[in-house]
């Protein structure tokens, strides 16, 4: 692509193309490659809440990507809101070191975050760069949002499996630091210690890292949960211009106000599925009325659509069977039951726990059967051309499905293969 230094208006909608049709899992790569020849960068980094199992986004240096925290982009997004333009080249902490940086907020509210910004030699001036990132910024921060609306099971699937793994990794440091802190302040209280001014000096230093250690893990639940009363009502915004310029009578049940928590993907599923669902009814003929009410049982969401039409919607037609689809990815399931000249009635139940899930790398590296097969094989010391012998294939497509199978795992040899399958 050529230089964004040098872009035309065609060149700006072909590298916007190139970025929003990525899936959510590439998108920072992407945006970060279109940057580079305008901007060149460490890192390029985004914090969303829409994307509630992976509000993080991130491209480049190792370094800085694996160690940013949530706390850190928040603080970030803190000094700069209400600024109401980009700012270019402050100072921040970023994975745990100060860092120059270049920072964006979209109007959907999610930050943009460039570490050791640049700009490329004979690009853009500084006031033109900034103004042509922010105008793909908003652009890519709207797709981030309606991809994450209507997410594909596979990444709903992900999603709730980083869901629970944060949730674990909080609990665990939660606690290691909690008991770490509290011998601190039980060993600077004792009798033993002399020097009073330091005593109290370090147990106030002590509380305020409890306090800043529970703020970071209540800020990580905030994150990845949606009171269910907050989720109905953007569920409802959602459905009010179907009822207001489709001519349907839409009624809504509301769920309890004080009902649990909905975990971020259930709460965008459950209004993706509802979404769909509408639609599938109102294109039967006849349909005036629906019904949607939402209810939680403690241990699911569960879902109701009903609608005055010929009850003649079958699981089996496609816009039902993708709902199927979105609903198992998250180990629900969904069914219809129509009654004719009665009515279509859609049941949702969503587990709002994540436990149970698959974790096997056939679902975690979303491989296909052969390539399952070459693993179990490549798992129990076959080489090459035993595989190819027991599979009844060429050498050359072993070596193909192993080589898939290292990118999909995320590893550079067999040995590391078989060790993480194990």
């Amino acid at each position: 692509m050529t230089a964004l230094s040098n872009a035309s208006s065609l060149d700006l909608l072909d590298a916007a193309h190139s970025v929003v049709s990525r899936s959510l899992l590439q998108i920072a790569s992407a945006f970060s490659a279109v940057l580079a020849p305008m901007v060149a960068h460490s890192s390029l980094l985004i914090f969303t809440e829409d994307c509630t199992g992976r509000p993080q986004k991130k491209a480049g240096d190792p370094s800085i990507t694996n160690h940013v925290s949530i706390a850190e982009l928040d603080a970030v997004r803190e000094t700069v809101s209400g600024i109401g333009h980009p700012v270019w080249a402050i100072t921040a902490v970023v994975a745990r070191h100060e860092r120059p940086a270049a920072v964006w907020i979209a109007p959907t509210g999610s930050l943009l975050v460039l570490t050791d910004p640049v700009i490329v030699t004979g690009g853009q001036s500084q006031e033109q760069a900034l103004a042509t990132i922010a105008s793909l910024w908003r652009l890519v921060a709207v797709s981030i949002q309606q991809q994450v609306a209507v997410a594909s099971p596979d990444y709903l699937r992900d999603s709730r499996m980083a869901s629970q793994d944060r949730a674990q990794v909080i609990a665990d440091l939660t606690d290691a630091h909690s008991t770490t802190l509290e011998q601190i302040l039980a060993t600077l209280r004792s009798r033993s210690a002399s020097d009073e001014t330091a005593r109290q000096e370090a147990t106030e230093l002590a509380a305020t890292a409890m306090v800043n250690l529970r703020a970071v893990s209540d800020r990580d639940r905030s994150l990845a949960e949606e009171p269910v009363a907050r989720a109905f009502e953007r569920l409802k915004a959602d459905l009010r211009p179907l009822a207001r310029f489709g001519g349907l009578d839409v009624q809504f049940v509301e769920p309890p106000a004080n009902g649990r928590a909905l975990p971020g993907e259930v709460a965008h599923a459950g209004r993706a599925i509802v979404r769909g669902a509408v639609l599938a009814l109102v294109d039967q003929p006849g349909v005036a009325r629906l019904r949607v009410e939402w209810d939680c049982d403690g241990e699911n969401l569960l879902i109701g659509i009903r609608d005055d039409g010929p009850g003649e919607l079958a699981v089996e037609d496609p816009a039902v069977r993708q709902l199927v689809e979105r609903a198992a990815a998250l180990r629900g399931r969904l069914s219809v039951n129509g009654t004719a000249g009665w009515g279509s009635e859609i049941s949702v139940v969503l587990p709002l726990s994540a436990e149970g899930l698959d974790r096997s790398p056939s679902v975690q590296w979303q491989i296909t059967q052969r390539e399952a097969e070459v693993l179990e094989l490549v798992a129990s010391g076959a080489r090459n051309k035993a595989i190819a012998l027991s599979l009844s294939i060429s050498e050359n497509t072993v070596k193909f499905h192993v080589a898939n199978l290292l990118r999909k795992a995320g590893v550079s040899n067999r040995a590391e293969l078989v060790s993480a399958y194990r």
